[in-house]
């Protein structure tokens, strides 16, 4: 008796992750490989924007884990430490529709940019592609029985989500990703967090709207 109501639990908890970001799971295509499992980092000699001062950059320092208890709201902390899953339709960017970048909630690093942001039918907001690849880690996740391909940080070994090969063209690729591991960064205030370098990624969108 025993035996048989645990193995309805895991019937029970398998379907339920299987509807969580996606349908059906699938490891990273050839045009997107994997990426080597990356060790967590307590600090980056990667650079940061720094916000007060656009110009200047400053090394980021990954906080503590007390401080980012303190920093983050508990879904972001859930989602980013404890690979957590955030609500689908009822997130803060599955429906954004704004020009603008979103960027790793604790390092502020570049991740995904709304020029490559479509309507995924999911409740997640999903991209076809990164901005930044180098940012991107990639590994493979084997629980509950599934295997798919999770998404996370480079910087902050933050946990973003998963990528799948359901996507539309030109990539064939779906990342799928937590509203709670991301910032969004408006087109308008890009220069002033220091992130201008991405305004190129808005030109043809600002013609379309001035025509």
């Amino acid at each position: 008796m025993t035996r048989h109501l645990l193995s309805l639990a895991a019937t029970a908890a398998a379907a339920t992750l299987l509807s969580a970001c996606g349908h059906q799971p699938a490891v990273a295509s050839d045009s997107k490989p994997a990426s080597e499992q990356t060790k967590q980092k307590t600090e980056s000699e990667t650079t940061t924007p720094q916000k007060d001062s656009p110009s200047k950059t400053t090394t980021f320092v990954m906080p503590s884990e007390e401080e980012l208890k303190q920093q983050l709201s508990p879904l972001q902390y859930k989602v980013t430490r404890q690979e957590g899953t955030e609500p689908p339709f009822k997130n803060e960017y599955w429906d954004n529709k704004k020009d603008g970048i979103y960027v790793d909630v604790i390092s502020g690093k570049p991740l995904f940019s709304s020029t490559h942001k479509y309507e995924s039918g999911t409740g997640w907001p999903s991209f076809w592609q990164p901005i930044d690849e180098s940012e991107i880690v990639e590994k493979e996740d084997r629980k509950l029985f599934m295997t798919r391909v999770e998404v996370r940080s480079k910087t902050a070994d933050s946990h973003l989500g998963h990528v799948f090969e359901d996507g539309p063209k030109p990539t064939g690729l779906r990342y799928c990703m937590n509203s709670a591991a991301l910032r969004f960064v408006p087109k308008e205030n890009l220069e002033e967090e220091g992130l201008g370098q991405y305004l190129s990624l808005f030109e043809n969108t600002g013609t379309k709207e001035s025509e």
